[in-house]
Formats: C-alpha cells, sequence, structure tokens
C-alpha cells in the first residue's frame, strides 16, 4: 500500500450498527494514508497482513480525540499494573489496549484501543494533520462512549447525535472551526425532548446469543497432563474458554473437556485446511525443496501465496530435458463470478473441485496432480509448554544426552522430557543470572507462541543449577549454519531467513516484547530449515556487568544502535537497528560486522554515520531494507510490522 504514514496493532470495538450487534472487540491491523484510514485482519502466527476487513476515506472523517474510558473495563482494557510504556521490555500478563481513541464520520464513532499513550497521541497527531484542511471539523463532541444505544456523556439516543462538549485548544480557548453537517436531515431530539415525547422506557432488547467458537485439529495431540484433552486430527471440538492464548479449553464430541493448544486447531469455517496437499504457511523455495525431496512425478502442493487471497500449485514433474526434475508454480485465478481455475476452459466453484479435475487431467499442467505432498506430520508445531499449566518442570523426568555447546549462561545439553520429547536443556550457571527475576517473568514468557520463536517450555528451579527447558533445533544455530553449511544458498532462500526472523519479531513487538540482544548467534534453524528466535529478553537478567557496559568487550557493540552505546536506551526501534545488522549477516554468509575495526573504532564510527556496505548477494532493494534500519533517529526507523511487509514484496513468488 503506497503512501502508508502509519501501520499498528490496535483493539478495534465493532461499531453496533444495529442495536442487537454484539459489542466485540477484535484486534486489526490499522494503516493510515493520505487517503483513506483501513483495518485488516492480521495473521499473528506468520506475522503479515491479512483481509482488508473496512476503510473510511479521510474526506469523510470530521473528527479526531481521545475517549474518557468506560467504569471497571475489561482487565485488556485497564491501565497496567506496571508501566510497559517505558520499553524496558517487561511484558504485562495481560496484553492490554487501555488507551482509547475516536475516529468520527458520517456512520458515526469508530472507537480504537492503542496500548501505549504515546502511540495514541502519535495517531490522533497524524490523523489530524491529514485533516485540517477540512471545512467541515467539529466543533463539539463526545467525550464519552456510546454504548447500549446512547451516549455515556450525555445520555443521546442517535449515534449522530451533535456533540455535548465543546473542543477547546490547549490554552482553554474555543478552537476556531466551523461546523457544517453533512446531512440535510432534521438533528434528533434532545435528551429534554426525547424525555417530554414519550415517559414509557423501551422494552428491554432480547440478549444475543452468541454461537460457540467450533474448531477442526489440524493434528494430532496426546496429553501431557491431566488438564489436557487430546486431539485427533480431523475431529470437531467446541471452544469453551479463550482466556489464555496459548491454550483454549474445549469439549470434544463425547463430552470431554479439557485444555488444547490452540495453535493445534483451526476454525471450523477454513476447509482447504484438512486436506493432506494444503500447506498455508510454505513458501516457494520450501515447497521446491519438499517436492524435489519426494522425487515422485506429478507430486504436488497447494499453498497459500505472498499475496493475500491467493493461492498457488506447486507441481514437480520430470522430463528427458529436465531429468532432475523441475518444479513449476501455477497461481489459482478467479473469474468475476467467483469461479476459480488453473486452464481457463475449466471452471470450478471451489479449490477441491478444481484440484480433483487435475488429478485425472493434466489440462495443459506439466504434470497431473498424481501425488500429494505434505509436511504437517513432520511440522507439528511446538505447544507452549509441556502440557496446560506446567511450567515447573520436574527434573527427574529430564534424559540428558548430548553436550550441544555453551553460551553466556552455561553449558546446554540436547535431551529427551519423559523420554519422548526432545528437548534442549539450558544449565544456568551459579552467578551469571538474576535468577529470581527470571523465574517470576518465565510464567509470562512462556505463553509467547509463535511458529519463529523457539519455544520456552518450562523451568526447572528446586534445585541449582536451575534449567531452561525449549524447543530443540537440530540445524543449531544460525550462525554456524550459514558459515558451515556446505550447500550454496539462493538470494531468495536468505530472504526467507529474515523473513522468518521478521515475522517473529513483529509478534514480539506487537506484545511490548524486547529482545536486546538479536543476531544471527541468538537465532535457531530446525530439520526443516526454518529459522527461529532464540533467548529474546534473557540480556536482561545477566549480571556480567561488562555484558551492559558499553566498555566491555562482550557487549554486542557492533548490533547496537547509537541510543544504546551512548544512553543504554532500549526500544522495539533498537531491536529494528540490529535486525538490520543481522540481515547483514545474513546476506554476508556469516561474516563479523564491521570486521575491520575493533570495538572502540565501531562505537565511534557508527556514532558519527558510518554504515555497513551492501552485500554481494544483497539486491539494492534488499540492501534498501537492512539500510532503512540504520537511520541515526530511532523514530525514523520503521516498525517490523513495515519491515516484513517489504521483505514479502521481495521475495518471489
Amino acid at each position: 500500500m503506497s503512501g502508508i504514514i502509519l501501520e499498528s496493532i490496535f483493539l478495534k470495538r465493532s461499531q453496533q450498527k444495529k442495536k442487537t450487534s454484539p459489542l466485540n472487540f477484535k484486534k486489526r491491523l490499522f494503516v493510515l494514508t493520505e487517503t483513506k484510514l483501513s483495518y485488516f485482519e492480521y495473521d499473528f502466527e506468520r506475522g503479515r497482513r491479512g483481509s482488508k476487513k473496512g476503510s473510511v476515506d479521510i474526506d469523510r472523517i470530521t473528527f479526531v480525540e481521545k475517549v474518557i474510558p468506560e467504569q471497571a473495563p475489561p482487565p485488556e482494557r485497564q491501565m497496567p499494573q506496571r508501566s510497559d510504556e517505558d520499553e524496558t521490555g517487561q511484558l504485562s500478563k495481560i496484553e492490554r489496549f487501555p488507551y482509547p481513541f475516536q475516529v468520527v464520520y458520517d456512520e458515526g464513532p469508530l472507537y480504537v484501543f492503542a496500548p501505549t499513550e504515546e502511540l495514541r497521541r502519535r495517531w490522533i497527531h497524524q490523523l489530524k494533520n491529514v485533516i485540517t484542511s477540512k471545512n467541515d471539523v467539529m466543533r463539539k463532541y463526545h467525550p464519552k462512549f456510546w454504548i447500549d444505544g446512547q451516549y455515556l456523556c450525555c445520555a443521546q439516543t442517535s449515534k449522530n447525535a451533535m456533540g455535548c462538549q465543546i473542543l477547546t485548544s490547549s490554552n482553554g480557548s474555543i478552537k476556531p472551526v466551523r461546523s457544517r453537517r453533512m446531512s440535510k436531515k432534521p438533528l434528533p431530539p434532545t435528551p429534554t425532548e426525547e424525555k417530554e415525547k414519550t415517559s414509557r422506557p423501551l422494552p428491554p432488547e432480547p440478549p444475543v446469543q452468541e454461537e460457540m467458537k467450533k474448531v477442526v485439529a489440524l493434528y494430532g495431540y496426546t496429553p501431557m497432563n491431566a488438564n489436557d484433552l487430546p486431539l485427533q486430527k480431523g475431529e470437531e471440538y467446541l471452544i469453551l474458554e479463550e482466556g489464555n492464548q496459548a491454550w483454549w479449553r474445549a469439549r470434544d464430541k463425547n463430552g470431554q473437556e479439557g485444555y488444547i493448544p490452540n495453535n493445534y486447531v483451526t476454525e471450523a469455517r477454513d476447509p482447504l485446511e484438512m486436506y493432506e496437499w494444503y500447506s498455508k504457511n510454505m513458501t516457494r523455495s520450501q515447497a521446491e525443496q519438499l517436492l524435489k525431496g519426494e522425487d515422485k512425478e506429478g507430486g504436488f502442493i497447494v499453498r497459500e501465496s505472498s499475496k493475500a487471497g491467493k493461492y498457488t500449485v506447486s507441481v514437480y514433474a520430470k522430463s528427458t530435458a529436465e531429468p532432475q526434475g523441475l518444479t513449476r508454480h501455477y497461481v489459482v485465478c478467479q473469474t468475476s463470478q467467483g469461479q476459480c481455475y488453473l486452464a481457463e476452459k475449466h471452471l470450478f466453484d471451489t479449490i477441491p473441485e478444481m484440484i480433483t479435475y487435475h488429478q485425472h487431467n493434466s489440462a495443459g499442467l506439466i504434470s497431473r496432480l498424481k501425488y500429494p505432498v505434505s509436511s504437517k506430520k513432520k511440522n507439528a508445531p511446538s505447544t507452549a509448554g509441556l502440557g496446560y499449566g506446567s511450567w515447573e518442570i520436574d527434573h527427574k523426568d529430564l534424559t540428558f544426552l548430548k553436550e550441544l555447546g555453551s553460551g553466556q549462561f552455561g553449558v546446554v545439553q540436547y535431551g529427551k522430557w519423559r523420554g519422548q520429547y526432545d528437548v534442549a536443556i539450558k544449565m544456568i550457571r551459579e552467578g551469571s543470572m538474576s535468577e529470581d527475576e527470571f523465574i517470576e517473568e518465565a510464567k509470562v514468557m512462556m505463553n509467547l507462541s509463535h511458529e519463529n520463536l523457539v519455544q520456552l517450555y518450562g523451568v526447572c528451579t528446586k534445585e541449582r543449577p536451575i534449567f531452561i527447558i525449549t524447543e530443540y533445533m537440530s540445524n543449531g544455530c544460525l550462525l554456524n549454519y550459514l558459515q558451515e553449511s556446505r550447500r550454496r544458498f539462493s538470494a531468495n532462500e536468505l530472504l526467507e531467513m529474515c523473513r522468518d526472523i521478521c515475522a517473529a519479531m513483529a509478534y514480539l513487538e506487537s506484545n511490548q516484547f524486547l529482545h536486546r540482544d538479536l543476531a544471527a548467534r541468538n537465532c535457531l534453524v530446525n530439520e526443516n530449515g526454518i529459522v527461529k528466535v532464540a533467548d529474546f529478553g534473557l540480556s536482561r537478567y545477566v549480571l556480567d556487568d561488562e555484558y551492559t557496559s558499553s566498555l566491555g568487550a562482550k557487549f554486542p557493540i557492533r548490533w547496537s544502535p547509537p541510543e544504546v552505546l551512548l544512553f543504554s536506551k532500549f526500544s522495539s526501534k533498537s531491536d529494528v537497528w540490529s535486525f538490520g545488522i543481522l540481515m547483514w549477516e545474513i546476506f554476508t554468509l556469516g561474516k563479523m560486522p564491521y570486521d575491520r575495526f575493533n570495538n572502540s573504532e565501531v562505537m565511534d564510527h557508527i556514532t558519527k554515520g558510518l554504515r555497513l556496505y551492501r552485500p554481494q548477494m544483497a539486491t539494492e532493494n534488499i540492501y534498501a531494507i537492512m539500510y532503512s534500519c540504520w537511520h541515526d533517529k530511532p523514530d525514523e526507523r520503521p516498525s517490523f510490522l513495515m519491515l516484513h511487509n517489504h521483505i514479502m514484496d521481495q521475495i518471489d513468488e
């Protein structure tokens, strides 16, 4: 989307265009341009924009201002218990959006909730900037919400009723703006007129019965503790409670109830998830790698395109000209009537019907779709913890098998939990970590769950040394993977590594959580080549003074922006700077940043404006993405959300 001014994740309140509509709140990606305010679904697992849910033309907006919160709002819209606005990386246990503002246009107010006061202030300022040239800006407004058919501030019952409070400037004077009504309809009655018109109260509206959410299991799940409910792939379940962001309470068809990992299920309304040939989160190069590995004539995958709402069919075949095999990618097209096709003469109402036809007829494709290829069984996602509510792990359940290496906190080993599940065990050397503070935060960190984050399973704290138990990544550290791999990476594969990391960081950013030490050495690679971010937030608990001092060799100087080097000021934008350095590491296959200089020279050069050169494997467009992370001023650096969108634009489809 061109000309983007701002992009942020907010909580949006339903607009209740009908009185019987239920009041609900959904997280949406809001995008502001010079001409429109739009909001989209957002895929938090993949860290990318989804389908557009609505928009308002800028020339229809008549007013933007804060809203006084209602009394006793639910926890997610209350002020946090401890401040998360100072960007220290501390995460509230409840994801909070306590700062509401209103965007008023000809259909009434649009209520939006921001996670921080600073973000609300920035959006109100920018929205007011883009509507300042309008002559029909409102002079009076409603400072409180429209709820249950009336305004809480003045009890007026028309959503488009004139405001009850005069807008004043910062010095207390009335703002010199004209008010012009956009509708010629007569004004609604005032509260007094309304009262005189009728003294009988309106009958209560019948309560709206919301239908329970239904989900279908994408993977089988065996319970790890007594609170869990087993899942059978393809079976349908009712969701009873979504209070925990990683585990939902559910009921199966036999009436059994328990907790299930929410990343193992999908809402029943997505029919493609049930087919073996569908791989929702697969990229072009991953599809090619999987199909080539199967090496079967007519092997095929249907995957989600990088363009929202589109699908691609990837087909593998051999020929005399290509005995090693080749993969062709066909975009699923749609007619204006909504029918889909791969070959224009053969139209179908659904994608499954289209696939069934091409399983028997090539009809212009490189081959019939003979063999569905799937990685779902291999790639069942990690759960947030080893069972619902299990964060303290008994060390007797751990088997130590092999040392993987050592890091800032101590030795890391590969092992098994209860002899069955692969885990990595980080043994914390005494005196290296502020243990009590970490243990308190570990419960919160466990609920951070994303396909590109190394999952924290739990901790062993009953004895010393304490252990941190995480997901096991068989291909190890990304830095070593880049330096030691014998295979040659394409530029597209390197860009997909950047995409994986950026998706995880966009997720952390949306949860107001900082990494503080983002680098290739702190990312890991699994057996399928997927890159995941590890050790997020752990640098806060390091007790080694050298690590947090800009004078010490252990401080990540080469990955740090000027405001960290000079003032130790961390923020999501300091993580963005580090991500630019990490992109450079990836496209140089693991070179040391600023390798010609020592640490003190690096500090001097960075603060004077020196930046890394363009790697040979990076195009000008890719280098422009890196370079955008290295602006001196943090506010001029893009968000991870914007970076992710830019990277997706560069990935070949």
